[in-house]
């Protein structure tokens, strides 16, 4: 078969070279909180430009991998994400480490992630042909349900009330809305001149989990705290590990699929694949009350998830040019660079370039989990900063990663107001997930449900074009199906603990 067949091609030394370097540089660029893995990609594109085709896809391609699972290292560690695809490890991962068991979360964290991760790269080797055709039947009615199936995990997430959770959501929501109508193109909600351009996601994402950590962290420097004190760092054996992880064949087995079909859908991205594996992953646990406490569960589904969403997120994007991740969609660009076309060509014409790419992409898993795991031994000097610095490095970098988006002021603002706000709002308990969910779905929601409706006026009309179709009608059931299933949860919940009371 071919991907045997160029495997030498990726194993050279000038390719092992380059995916080692992008995969180290990757998962450093993943744990700083800000540069997401679309950034990471879009800024190492132009050293592609002098360097062969194939060795330059290896690069984006190590960089694009490494960096979604580099973003749980902050996330575990200091309660921020590294990028959206992380807001689901935060849940559970940091509970971990602060008892005590830091390194037994970063370890699942990589070893779910590589599992994750070939799982979806086989995907992209044996079963391209036939999920390209499946990606185009996604059109805007079906990426409408795909976002209201989002919207239907928020009231539990992260939150001990499914009201506060659901009333964060709908906070995130509504900031979404902000900036100009992408449709009608007038403005909605900017009663300040720094609203003009919408909120960023990057910005968002930030501000509600860096700034109240910040604040947090000064909170505690003040009473004479020590991050260090706050939890210690075990030595745990990878082998340990290891077993329990694959052990876990639930929430491996949800978080891979999860991840390999929300990787097919044009434009989905890693966040939504972390989530809803979250989500999925609670609700079929025999005890949903662990999550949010620590339970290795929870890292193990969204990690595996947003690995898996990698391979598969290529499919679409190498054979009919519709990237189906928004990194994808950067690495689109490093294709067309190298005047290299996504299609049928590009397996035929252009299969030595393709083939060691895809071969290199596989590689890049394993090297992914080595380097990882061999970081998780050095994450105590994290915890041994005192606050005081601990504080001051985060902001730093909160300020830069926000600025460095767009290169835009009021991206900081924005920052700090949405985070001094969360800070409050975790007093109140309030979850920043929700807002963070509502913010990612809003625009995706809004958007596709105006040009469907555009799309519907013009043919058979809107309730049919939204309620009919196989998809359609799975994509309703599921949304169903899972406010059902909260509502269950939640009233089963009440009932256990009023019979505790009694």
């Amino acid at each position: 078969m071919d991907f045997i067949r160029y495997l030498p091609d990726a194993l050279s030394a000038w390719n092992l070279l380059i995916l080692c370097i992008g995969t180290i540089g990757g998962l450093v660029l993943g744990a700083t909180p800000g540069l997401s893995p679309t950034m990471a990609v879009a800024l190492l594109i132009p050293f592609t430009f002098q360097m062969p085709a194939d060795s330059g896809l290896i690069l984006l391609g190590s960089v694009y991998t490494a960096t979604v699972a580099g973003g749980a290292v902050s996330a575990i560690l200091v309660n921020i994400p590294g990028a959206p695809a992380n807001i689901a490890t935060v849940l559970d991962g940091h509970p971990l480490a602060q008892q005590g068991r830091a390194t037994e979360a970063l370890h699942y964290c990589f070893i779910s992630s590589l599992i994750g991760g070939v799982l979806g790269v086989l995907v992209l080797i044996f079963f391209t042909p036939i999920l390209a055709n499946f990606a185009l039947k996604f059109g805007p009615s079906e990426l409408f349900w795909i976002a209201i199936l989002g919207v239907t995990v928020i009231g539990s997430l992260g939150s001990k009330s499914v009201l506060k959770g659901l009333f964060a959501g709908a906070f995130g929501l509504w900031l979404s809305t902000i900036g100009y109508d992408p449709v009608m193109g007038v403005e909605r909600f900017v009663f300040s001149s720094y609203l003009t351009g919408g909120i960023n996601i990057i910005a968002a994402l930030i501000g509600l989990f860096a700034i109240p950590q910040v604040l947090g962290m000064l909170e505690s420097a003040a009473s004479g705290g020590r991050i260090s004190e706050m939890y210690d760092l075990e030595k745990r054996s990878v082998w340990t590990s290891f077993r329990y992880n694959i052990s876990r064949v639930r929430a491996l087995t949800i978080g891979s699929i999860t991840g390999i079909i929300v990787g097919l859908i044009p434009g989905a991205g890693g966040q939504i694949a972390g989530l809803v594996s979250y989500d999925q992953t609670r609700k079929m646990s025999r005890d949903p009350s662990r999550f949010g406490k620590g339970e290795p569960d929870g890292v193990i589904a969204a990690e595996s998830a947003n690995n898996a969403m990698v391979g598969p997120s290529l499919v679409p994007l190498l054979t009919l040019s519709v990237p189906g991740s928004p990194t994808a969609a950067v690495l689109l660009g490093g294709l067309l660079i190298h005047g290299l076309f996504p299609g049928p060509n590009l397996f035929t014409t252009h299969a030595k370039v393709t083939w060691t790419f895809i071969d290199a992409l596989l590689l890049g898993q394993v090297l992914m989990a080595v380097f990882g795991l061999m970081i998780s031994r050095y994450s105590r000097f994290v915890t041994r900063v005192s606050n005081n610095f601990m504080a001051a490095a985060v902001t730093v970098l909160a300020v830069f990663g926000t600025y460095s988006v767009q290169n835009n002021f009021s991206d900081v603002m924005v920052m700090m107001t949405l985070g001094t706000a969360m800070y409050f709002g975790i007093k109140l308990g309030f979850s920043p997930a929700p807002v963070v969910l509502g913010i990612i779905l809003g625009p995706i929601a809004e958007t596709n449900f105006a040009q469907g409706r555009l799309i519907a006026e013009s043919s058979q009309g809107v309730l049919p074009y939204f309620f009919t179709g196989t998809i359609n009608l799975v994509l309703i059931a599921l949304c169903v199906g899972s406010i059902g299933y909260s509502i269950f949860t939640e009233v089963r919940a009440a009932r256990r603990r009023k019979g505790a009371s009694q």
